[in-house]
């Protein structure tokens, strides 16, 4: 087994350890003094810098080592944090990004960090330079821990006589360690490079089920020092301590002159042993036997383990799961006409399971916002100095999940959505105490459920839009005529902004558009089901609402009659149901409203909304009323009757029939009828 075959466990790890860093480098900022962040981020950088040396990517362990350097002489109060120092350090985080996303790409991990390392370096010796001092690992002379029998005592003899040194070596795993058979793998990687293993306890089969607690121990030959050994195994992340002892050879001699006729041919300094395939395997190649348990191994796995799973996979996964739901509806209709009371049984119990296999294959697609937003806080500190400006980053909601592939696709659209309120909404501190606002500027990235859509805001207490330098450029641009300008509204306008090739920068910067503007922000977003919209009032601020799609193709909804039509409401939008009598309907500003819990709330008739084909008009006194909100907002929808709550498969409309106001989908209901599901957010205004 190779190293590459854990490439995608080191770049996931080392894409940890940066964020750690970068969250710890932001926290420092704000408490120079608070040594205990410089440890934080001392071990991730000790960490990522083993990782990176045992995985063979020097340049990474290399410029690792040199920031390594700094943080530890900043910890022992050799230098003290400056904004200066700080600066590099971070600068040094951005290149280790860029050559983990190289790594990931196929690369090699190289890049040009000599300026980097050089005022690194400078750093380091900045105040009065203090020799490293390295420890040097002595290597005893001891009663051996392991117990060998005649074949391994005679090449451990013999291995001597060659030049060979005969070590007994225990690793000790950290606690918290969780790819226990990972490390095992690395640490046999190393020795195989130096030297050879001729025994280890646990035994090898047992080391790859991860059958032990955090320490093993391994006896092996080599022309290395122990020091050097030691050295070269601590540098394995997770390894928390590595003790190298000289095997006593003395009590191997006398048995080594009983059998040397009878092992002279096959015990050599090289172990080449043609003894049990497992021993010959295990000696010749220990790293091999060592590697962790492969995919088909039929035996349970021993401890805390996980896996990465291709998404494809789960894509199929929950189209299977969604034919089964389409099927439990159709049988529970069924059991329902039937009247069996076994079937019945059946069916609950079946219905029971299903819900919680539903549960769980839902939830493993889920991912919390957070994975994205967590990388905006260290490039809003770098766009406030780039721009001069004092800027607070407020995050709200970061554990809202969202699936996994929307997760991929929204990043770089946010990048410039902030970039952008950063850059033109954000004023600088003279322009804002001018306007009698607070020096620092404020950027609020929130996250929200509602219904079946995640909402994403980027909030800014800047400039706002100006409606019309936004109006002239529009129209100097052709996108909109100067007849059209007189009858657009301020949301009309505001998103103008979103039309291709649009900006009102005076000057082309890397901060935010580069000439390209907010449309391809709008088509990303767009691609993923979802829209943005605009909210801006010139000299208070903006506000950017991404709505996006959950993708949850399962959903439990209230399904609703109008005349002969069913349609589904999603379960996650409603409050509550209700009857109320035509004489509570009130009107206000042209619209029918009702008051709800001392809350006016306007009505929508969800057959004038869809055209639902109609008896005679005749007045009803009651009205039943399925009252639904999107964020703080609320709205009644009026229907004919309420069927009930059920769990339904959420199927596309098609390329023909896109949008189509206020329906997201459709379902296909378990008599084989076909149910169009409401989107609420589309109603409520």
């Amino acid at each position: 087994m190779e190293v590459n075959q854990y490439l995608e466990m080191f770049i996931e790890e080392s894409k940890e350890h940066l964020q750690a860093c970068s969250e710890h480098l932001l926290e420092l900022e704000k408490n120079p003094d608070d040594l205990a962040i410089v440890g934080e981020i001392f071990r991730s950088a000790h960490t990522l810098k083993g990782m990176s040396a045992t995985m063979g990517f020097e340049d990474l362990a290399d410029l690792t080592h040199k920031m390594e350097n700094v943080l530890d002489a900043i910890r022992n109060e050799k230098i003290h944090v400056t904004p200066e120092i700080l600066d590099v350090v971070f600068e040094s985080v951005d290149h280790l990004e860029e050559m983990v996303m190289d790594i990931a790409n196929g690369g090699d991990g190289k890049r040009d960090v000599s300026s980097t390392v050089a005022q690194l370096k400078r750093i380091e010796l900045g105040e009065e330079a203090v020799p490293e001092v390295v420890a040097t690992v002595e290597a005893p002379v001891v009663e051996s821990v392991l117990e060998y029998d005649s074949f391994e005592q005679t090449v451990i003899s013999q291995s001597s006589e060659q030049g060979f040194n005969a070590f007994e070596i225990s690793v000790t795993l950290r606690e918290d360690c969780l790819l226990k058979a990972a490390r095992v793998f690395m640490v046999f990687e190393i020795l195989e490079k130096d030297g050879d293993v001729i025994k280890s306890s646990p035994t090898v089969e047992k080391l790859e089920d991860e059958q032990f607690d955090q320490k093993f121990y391994v006896a092996f030959v080599t022309k290395e020092t122990a020091e050097d050994m030691q050295k070269k195994l601590m540098k394995v992340s997770e390894v928390e301590e590595v003790v190298v002892t000289t095997i006593d050879q003395k009590k191997f001699s006398e048995r080594e002159y009983e059998v040397q006729q009878e092992v002279a041919a096959t015990a050599t300094a090289v172990v080449e042993v043609e003894a049990t395939p497992a021993k010959a395997e295990a000696a010749s190649n220990p790293a091999k036997a060592a590697t962790p348990a492969k995919a088909d191994k039929a035996h349970a796995p021993v401890g805390n383990k996980t896996i990465r799973v291709n998404i494809e996979r789960l894509d199929i996964l929950m189209n299977l799961f969604e034919e089964l739901v389409i099927d439990r509806g159709r049988l529970q209709s069924i059991a329902t006409e039937v009247n069996h009371g076994e079937l019945n049984e059946t069916v609950e119990r079946m219905s029971r399971v299903m819900g919680d296999l539903q549960t769980i294959i839902l939830t493993m697609r889920m991912v919390p916002v957070e994975t994205v937003f967590n990388r905006f806080p260290k490039m809003i500190r770098q766009l406030s100095r780039d721009l001069n400006k004092k800027i607070n980053l407020e995050i709200i909601g970061a554990e809202t999940e969202l699936d996994r592939t929307v997760i991929d696709e929204i990043g770089d659209p946010l990048v410039h959505l902030i970039r952008n309120s950063v850059d033109h909404g954000i004023e600088n501190p003279t322009a804002r105490r001018a306007k009698g606002k607070p020096e620092e500027g404020t950027v609020v990235l929130r996250a929200y459920h509602s219904g079946n859509y995640v909402f994403i805001e980027i909030e800014d207490d800047g400039a706002g839009i100006n409606r019309e330098k936004v109006l002239a450029k529009a129209i100097s641009k052709g996108i909109v005529t100067q007849e059209q300008s007189y009858s657009m509204s301020d949301k009309q306008i505001n998103e103008l902004i979103l039309a291709s090739g649009f900006s009102t920068a005076d000057v082309i910067s890397d901060v935010s558009g580069r000439g390209v503007g907010l449309d391809v922000v709008k088509t990303t977003i767009e691609s993923l089901g979802g829209n943005i919209s605009i909210e801006s009032t010139q000299d208070v601020g903006s506000i950017f609402s991404i709505q996006l799609p959950l993708t949850l193709s399962i959903i439990s909804v209230m399904l609703v009659e109008i005349e002969k039509e069913i349609y589904a409401i999603p379960l996650s939008s409603i409050i509550e149901t209700s009857i109320i009598r035509s004489s509570e309907i009130m009107n206000a500003h042209n619209q029918k409203v009702i008051d709800f819990r001392g809350k006016v709330v306007p009505l929508v008739f969800l057959e004038e909304i869809f055209e639902v084909p109609s008896k005679e008009p005749q007045d009803e006194e009651f009205h039943s009323v399925v009252i639904v909100r999107k964020g703080e907002k609320l709205a009644g929808l009026v229907v004919d009757s309420f069927i009930g709550q059920q769990e339904i498969v959420l199927k596309s409309l098609g390329n023909y029939l896109t949008n189509i106001f206020a329906i997201s989908g459709a379902t296909i209901l378990g008599n084989g009828k076909v149910a169009l599901i409401v989107d609420c957010n589309a109603l409520i205004k």
